[in-house]
Protein backbone atom coordinates (compact mmCIF):
# COMPACT_ATOMS: atom_id res chain seq x y z
CA UNK A 1 0.00 0.00 0.00
CA UNK A 2 2.81 2.36 0.96
CA UNK A 3 4.70 1.48 -2.24
CA UNK A 4 1.57 2.23 -4.30
CA UNK A 5 1.26 5.63 -2.60
CA UNK A 6 4.91 6.44 -3.37
CA UNK A 7 4.43 5.54 -7.06
CA UNK A 8 1.32 7.76 -7.27
CA UNK A 9 3.19 10.62 -5.59
CA UNK A 10 6.07 10.31 -8.04
CA UNK A 11 3.65 10.37 -10.99
CA UNK A 12 1.91 13.48 -9.61
CA UNK A 13 5.21 15.29 -9.02
CA UNK A 14 6.44 14.37 -12.50
CA UNK A 15 3.20 15.64 -14.04
CA UNK A 16 3.42 18.94 -12.16
CA UNK A 17 7.07 19.32 -13.14
CA UNK A 18 6.33 18.46 -16.77
CA UNK A 19 3.41 20.88 -16.94
CA UNK A 20 5.47 23.61 -15.31
CA UNK A 21 8.13 23.20 -18.00
CA UNK A 22 5.58 22.94 -20.75
CA UNK A 23 3.27 25.88 -20.14
CA UNK A 24 4.40 29.47 -20.63
CA UNK A 25 2.65 32.82 -20.74
CA UNK A 26 2.47 35.25 -23.62
CA UNK A 27 5.00 38.01 -22.98
CA UNK A 28 3.31 41.41 -22.91
CA UNK A 29 5.77 44.32 -23.20
CA UNK A 30 5.62 46.91 -20.46
CA UNK A 31 3.24 49.75 -21.22
CA UNK A 32 1.50 47.95 -24.09
CA UNK A 33 -2.27 47.44 -24.28
CA UNK A 34 -3.66 44.00 -23.52
CA UNK A 35 -3.66 41.57 -26.47
CA UNK A 36 -6.90 40.39 -28.03
CA UNK A 37 -8.80 38.47 -25.36
CA UNK A 38 -8.76 35.20 -27.32
CA UNK A 39 -4.94 35.23 -27.24
CA UNK A 40 -4.65 36.67 -23.72
CA UNK A 41 -6.19 33.43 -22.44
CA UNK A 42 -4.10 31.18 -24.71
CA UNK A 43 -2.00 28.60 -22.85
CA UNK A 44 1.29 28.34 -24.73
CA UNK A 45 3.61 25.38 -24.46
CA UNK A 46 7.27 25.16 -25.35
CA UNK A 47 6.68 21.89 -27.19
CA UNK A 48 3.85 23.23 -29.35
CA UNK A 49 5.83 26.38 -30.10
CA UNK A 50 8.82 24.30 -31.15
CA UNK A 51 6.67 22.08 -33.36
CA UNK A 52 5.17 25.20 -34.95
CA UNK A 53 8.62 26.66 -35.55
CA UNK A 54 9.81 23.51 -37.33
CA UNK A 55 6.64 23.42 -39.44
CA UNK A 56 7.03 27.12 -40.30
CA UNK A 57 10.42 26.53 -41.91
CA UNK A 58 9.67 23.15 -43.51
CA UNK A 59 8.66 23.14 -47.21
CA UNK A 60 6.91 19.82 -46.56
CA UNK A 61 3.73 21.90 -46.14
CA UNK A 62 3.68 22.70 -49.87
CA UNK A 63 2.54 20.37 -52.64
CA UNK A 64 6.00 19.86 -54.15
CA UNK A 65 8.02 20.55 -50.98
CA UNK A 66 9.59 23.72 -52.42
CA UNK A 67 7.82 26.47 -50.46
CA UNK A 68 7.72 26.98 -46.70
CA UNK A 69 6.00 29.68 -44.64
CA UNK A 70 9.44 31.28 -44.27
CA UNK A 71 9.77 31.55 -48.05
CA UNK A 72 7.48 34.57 -47.88
CA UNK A 73 8.07 35.43 -44.22
CA UNK A 74 11.79 35.68 -43.54
CA UNK A 75 12.85 36.41 -39.95
CA UNK A 76 15.52 38.81 -41.22
CA UNK A 77 12.95 41.14 -42.79
CA UNK A 78 10.30 41.24 -40.05
CA UNK A 79 8.86 37.96 -41.33
CA UNK A 80 7.96 39.23 -44.78
CA UNK A 81 9.72 39.12 -48.16
CA UNK A 82 11.66 41.87 -49.93
CA UNK A 83 12.64 40.40 -53.29
CA UNK A 84 9.31 40.80 -55.08
CA UNK A 85 6.12 42.83 -54.84
CA UNK A 86 3.64 39.94 -54.74
CA UNK A 87 3.94 36.61 -52.97
CA UNK A 88 5.44 33.74 -54.98
CA UNK A 89 4.40 30.13 -54.64
CA UNK A 90 4.99 26.67 -56.07
CA UNK A 91 5.95 26.30 -59.73
CA UNK A 92 6.83 30.03 -59.88
CA UNK A 93 3.21 31.03 -59.49
CA UNK A 94 2.54 34.61 -58.44
CA UNK A 95 -0.06 35.65 -55.89
CA UNK A 96 -2.16 38.80 -55.84
CA UNK A 97 -0.88 40.55 -52.70
CA UNK A 98 2.29 41.48 -50.88
CA UNK A 99 3.07 39.18 -47.94
CA UNK A 100 2.34 41.05 -44.68
CA UNK A 101 4.95 41.22 -41.93
CA UNK A 102 4.32 38.76 -39.09
CA UNK A 103 4.84 40.57 -35.80
CA UNK A 104 2.80 41.31 -32.67
CA UNK A 105 -0.02 39.12 -33.96
CA UNK A 106 -1.72 38.70 -30.58
CA UNK A 107 -2.84 42.33 -30.81
CA UNK A 108 -4.50 41.94 -34.19
CA UNK A 109 -8.26 41.30 -34.36
CA UNK A 110 -8.10 39.69 -37.83
CA UNK A 111 -5.56 38.64 -40.46
CA UNK A 112 -4.74 39.12 -44.12
CA UNK A 113 -4.92 42.51 -45.85
CA UNK A 114 -8.72 42.32 -45.95
CA UNK A 115 -9.30 40.75 -42.52
CA UNK A 116 -10.89 37.62 -43.96
CA UNK A 117 -9.28 35.37 -41.30
CA UNK A 118 -10.74 36.03 -37.81
CA UNK A 119 -8.40 33.83 -35.73
CA UNK A 120 -4.71 33.04 -35.93
CA UNK A 121 -5.40 29.30 -35.61
CA UNK A 122 -7.10 29.49 -39.02
CA UNK A 123 -4.63 31.77 -40.77
CA UNK A 124 -2.23 29.11 -42.05
CA UNK A 125 -4.99 27.27 -43.91
CA UNK A 126 -5.10 29.97 -46.57
CA UNK A 127 -1.48 29.86 -47.82
CA UNK A 128 -1.23 26.08 -47.45
CA UNK A 129 -4.29 25.44 -49.63
CA UNK A 130 -4.07 28.42 -52.00
CA UNK A 131 -3.25 27.14 -55.53
CA UNK A 132 -0.82 30.01 -56.17
CA UNK A 133 1.01 29.65 -52.86
CA UNK A 134 1.62 26.21 -51.32
CA UNK A 135 -1.06 24.44 -53.37
CA UNK A 136 -1.58 21.59 -50.88
CA UNK A 137 -4.52 20.10 -49.03
CA UNK A 138 -4.67 19.54 -45.29
CA UNK A 139 -5.16 15.83 -45.99
CA UNK A 140 -2.02 15.78 -48.14
CA UNK A 141 0.03 17.54 -45.47
CA UNK A 142 -1.18 15.16 -42.75
CA UNK A 143 -0.18 12.12 -44.79
CA UNK A 144 3.34 13.47 -45.21
CA UNK A 145 3.67 14.41 -41.56
CA UNK A 146 2.40 11.01 -40.41
CA UNK A 147 5.09 9.30 -42.49
CA UNK A 148 7.85 11.36 -40.89
CA UNK A 149 9.71 10.01 -37.82
CA UNK A 150 10.70 13.61 -36.98
CA UNK A 151 7.11 14.77 -36.78
CA UNK A 152 5.97 11.68 -34.90
CA UNK A 153 8.44 12.69 -32.18
CA UNK A 154 7.46 16.36 -32.28
CA UNK A 155 3.71 15.74 -32.21
CA UNK A 156 4.12 13.29 -29.35
CA UNK A 157 6.14 15.82 -27.37
CA UNK A 158 3.54 18.53 -27.98
CA UNK A 159 0.31 16.51 -27.63
CA UNK A 160 1.33 13.22 -25.98
CA UNK A 161 0.10 11.57 -29.17
CA UNK A 162 2.16 11.05 -32.33
CA UNK A 163 -0.78 11.37 -34.74
CA UNK A 164 -0.65 14.52 -36.87
CA UNK A 165 -3.99 16.26 -37.30
CA UNK A 166 -4.93 19.48 -39.05
CA UNK A 167 -6.08 21.07 -35.79
CA UNK A 168 -2.82 20.24 -34.02
CA UNK A 169 -0.67 21.47 -36.90
CA UNK A 170 -2.58 24.76 -37.15
CA UNK A 171 -2.53 25.29 -33.38
CA UNK A 172 1.24 24.76 -33.26
CA UNK A 173 1.88 27.19 -36.12
CA UNK A 174 -0.37 29.69 -34.35
CA UNK A 175 1.47 29.32 -31.05
CA UNK A 176 4.82 29.86 -32.75
CA UNK A 177 3.54 32.99 -34.50
CA UNK A 178 2.18 34.38 -31.21
CA UNK A 179 5.77 34.47 -29.93
CA UNK A 180 6.83 36.81 -32.76
CA UNK A 181 6.78 39.93 -30.60
CA UNK A 182 8.84 42.93 -31.70
CA UNK A 183 9.24 45.39 -28.83
CA UNK A 184 12.93 46.21 -28.45
CA UNK A 185 13.67 48.81 -31.11
CA UNK A 186 15.48 52.05 -30.32
CA UNK A 187 12.04 53.65 -29.97
CA UNK A 188 11.15 51.15 -27.22
CA UNK A 189 14.38 51.80 -25.36
CA UNK A 190 13.63 55.52 -25.51
CA UNK A 191 10.11 54.97 -24.17
CA UNK A 192 11.68 52.97 -21.33
CA UNK A 193 13.97 55.98 -20.73
CA UNK A 194 17.12 53.93 -21.36
CA UNK A 195 18.36 56.25 -24.12
CA UNK A 196 17.15 59.39 -25.94
CA UNK A 197 16.21 60.46 -29.46
CA UNK A 198 18.69 62.49 -31.45
CA UNK A 199 17.47 65.99 -32.32
CA UNK A 200 16.63 64.82 -35.85
CA UNK A 201 14.76 61.75 -34.61
CA UNK A 202 12.81 63.88 -32.17
CA UNK A 203 11.76 66.27 -34.95
CA UNK A 204 10.68 63.22 -36.94
CA UNK A 205 8.74 61.91 -33.95
CA UNK A 206 6.79 65.16 -33.75
CA UNK A 207 6.07 64.99 -37.50
CA UNK A 208 4.89 61.40 -37.09
CA UNK A 209 2.49 62.42 -34.32
CA UNK A 210 1.14 65.27 -36.43
CA UNK A 211 0.71 63.35 -39.68
CA UNK A 212 0.75 59.58 -39.17
CA UNK A 213 -0.42 58.65 -35.69
CA UNK A 214 -4.16 58.73 -36.40
CA UNK A 215 -3.79 55.40 -38.25
CA UNK A 216 -0.41 54.19 -36.98
CA UNK A 217 -1.04 54.35 -33.24
CA UNK A 218 1.73 53.86 -30.68
CA UNK A 219 3.05 51.50 -29.44
CA UNK A 220 1.95 48.97 -32.09
CA UNK A 221 2.10 51.62 -34.82
CA UNK A 222 -1.20 50.49 -36.33
CA UNK A 223 -4.84 50.68 -35.36
CA UNK A 224 -5.43 47.52 -37.45
CA UNK A 225 -8.49 49.17 -38.97
CA UNK A 226 -9.30 49.08 -42.69
CA UNK A 227 -8.64 52.27 -44.62
CA UNK A 228 -8.55 53.46 -48.21
CA UNK A 229 -5.27 55.38 -48.28
CA UNK A 230 -5.75 56.93 -51.69
CA UNK A 231 -3.73 54.56 -53.85
CA UNK A 232 -4.51 54.67 -57.58
CA UNK A 233 -6.29 51.41 -58.41
CA UNK A 234 -4.09 48.81 -60.09
CA UNK A 235 -6.04 48.10 -63.28
CA UNK A 236 -4.57 44.58 -63.56
CA UNK A 237 -5.30 43.38 -60.03
CA UNK A 238 -8.30 45.64 -59.33
CA UNK A 239 -8.14 44.44 -55.73
CA UNK A 240 -11.12 45.85 -53.81
CA UNK A 241 -9.73 44.82 -50.44
CA UNK A 242 -12.18 44.63 -47.54
CA UNK A 243 -15.12 44.73 -49.98
CA UNK A 244 -14.33 41.11 -50.94
CA UNK A 245 -15.15 40.10 -47.37
CA UNK A 246 -18.11 42.31 -46.50
CA UNK A 247 -19.60 43.01 -49.95
CA UNK A 248 -20.28 46.48 -48.55
CA UNK A 249 -19.57 49.23 -51.14
CA UNK A 250 -18.35 51.45 -48.30
CA UNK A 251 -15.44 49.01 -47.82
CA UNK A 252 -14.21 49.18 -51.42
CA UNK A 253 -10.44 49.56 -51.71
CA UNK A 254 -9.92 49.49 -47.96
CA UNK A 255 -7.02 47.45 -46.60
CA UNK A 256 -5.73 46.75 -43.10
CA UNK A 257 -3.40 49.44 -41.80
CA UNK A 258 0.06 47.81 -41.52
CA UNK A 259 2.37 48.46 -38.61
CA UNK A 260 5.27 50.85 -39.11
CA UNK A 261 7.46 48.70 -36.89
CA UNK A 262 10.52 47.41 -38.74
CA UNK A 263 9.52 49.44 -41.80
CA UNK A 264 13.21 49.82 -42.67
CA UNK A 265 13.35 46.12 -43.60
CA UNK A 266 9.75 45.22 -44.48
CA UNK A 267 9.63 46.69 -47.99
CA UNK A 268 8.07 46.64 -50.54
CA UNK A 269 5.13 48.59 -49.16
CA UNK A 270 1.34 48.58 -49.60
CA UNK A 271 -0.96 45.61 -50.19
CA UNK A 272 0.43 45.15 -53.70
CA UNK A 273 4.06 46.00 -52.93
CA UNK A 274 4.07 48.91 -55.38
CA UNK A 275 6.52 51.08 -53.41
CA UNK A 276 10.08 49.91 -52.82
CA UNK A 277 11.34 52.75 -50.62
CA UNK A 278 10.18 54.93 -47.73
CA UNK A 279 10.68 58.13 -49.83
CA UNK A 280 8.23 56.73 -52.41
CA UNK A 281 5.68 56.18 -49.64
CA UNK A 282 6.12 59.74 -48.38
CA UNK A 283 5.70 61.12 -51.91
CA UNK A 284 2.41 59.23 -52.16
CA UNK A 285 1.06 60.71 -48.93
CA UNK A 286 2.08 64.25 -49.82
CA UNK A 287 1.28 64.44 -53.54
CA UNK A 288 -0.21 61.12 -54.68
CA UNK A 289 -3.50 60.73 -52.81
CA UNK A 290 -6.37 59.85 -55.16
CA UNK A 291 -9.85 61.06 -54.25
CA UNK A 292 -12.54 58.37 -54.08
CA UNK A 293 -15.87 57.79 -52.29
CA UNK A 294 -14.23 55.56 -49.67
CA UNK A 295 -11.04 57.57 -49.08
CA UNK A 296 -10.16 57.62 -45.39
CA UNK A 297 -11.42 60.79 -43.72
CA UNK A 298 -8.05 60.95 -41.98
CA UNK A 299 -6.56 61.91 -45.34
CA UNK A 300 -8.94 64.76 -46.09
CA UNK A 301 -6.32 67.21 -44.87
CA UNK A 302 -3.36 67.56 -47.23
CA UNK A 303 -0.08 66.40 -45.67
CA UNK A 304 2.66 68.97 -46.24
CA UNK A 305 6.25 67.87 -45.72
CA UNK A 306 9.36 69.69 -46.86
CA UNK A 307 12.40 67.75 -48.08
CA UNK A 308 13.94 68.26 -44.64
CA UNK A 309 10.75 67.07 -42.93
CA UNK A 310 10.83 63.87 -44.97
CA UNK A 311 14.43 63.19 -43.93
CA UNK A 312 13.58 63.86 -40.27
CA UNK A 313 10.48 61.66 -40.41
CA UNK A 314 12.49 58.86 -42.01
CA UNK A 315 15.08 59.18 -39.23
CA UNK A 316 12.31 58.56 -36.70
CA UNK A 317 10.90 55.62 -38.66
CA UNK A 318 14.33 53.98 -38.54
CA UNK A 319 14.12 53.99 -34.73
CA UNK A 320 11.35 51.39 -35.11
CA UNK A 321 13.83 48.76 -36.35
CA UNK A 322 14.19 45.91 -33.86
CA UNK A 323 17.32 43.99 -34.79
CA UNK A 324 17.03 41.77 -31.73
CA UNK A 325 13.75 40.54 -33.17
CA UNK A 326 15.37 39.64 -36.49
CA UNK A 327 18.12 37.54 -34.94
CA UNK A 328 16.32 36.00 -31.96
CA UNK A 329 17.42 32.37 -32.07
CA UNK A 330 14.01 31.30 -30.76
CA UNK A 331 12.53 32.46 -34.07
CA UNK A 332 15.14 31.51 -36.66
CA UNK A 333 15.60 28.37 -38.74
CA UNK A 334 15.66 25.27 -36.48
CA UNK A 335 18.81 23.17 -36.87
CA UNK A 336 16.61 20.12 -36.43
CA UNK A 337 15.58 20.45 -40.09
CA UNK A 338 19.19 19.91 -41.15
CA UNK A 339 18.90 16.34 -39.93
CA UNK A 340 17.51 13.78 -42.44
CA UNK A 341 14.78 12.47 -40.14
Amino acid sequence: MRFKFIIIAIIVLFTISFRGFQEIKLKIPEGWPAPQEIYRKEILSTQKIHLGRVLFYDPILSLDSTISCASCHSPYTAFTHVDHALSHGIQDKIGTRNAPALQNLAWQPAFMWDGVIPHLDMQSIFPITHPDEMGETLEGVMKKLDRSPRYKRLFYAAYQDSIATGARMLKSLSQFMLTLISANAKYDKIMRKEIEFTEQENRGYLLYKQNCSSCHNEPLFSNYAYENNGLPVDSLLNDKGRFKVTQNPLDAYKFKVPSLRNIEFSYPYMHDGRFKTIPQVLIHYTTGIQESPTLSNKLNKVIVLSSKDKVDLTAFLLTLTDRNFFFDTLHTFPKELLQPF
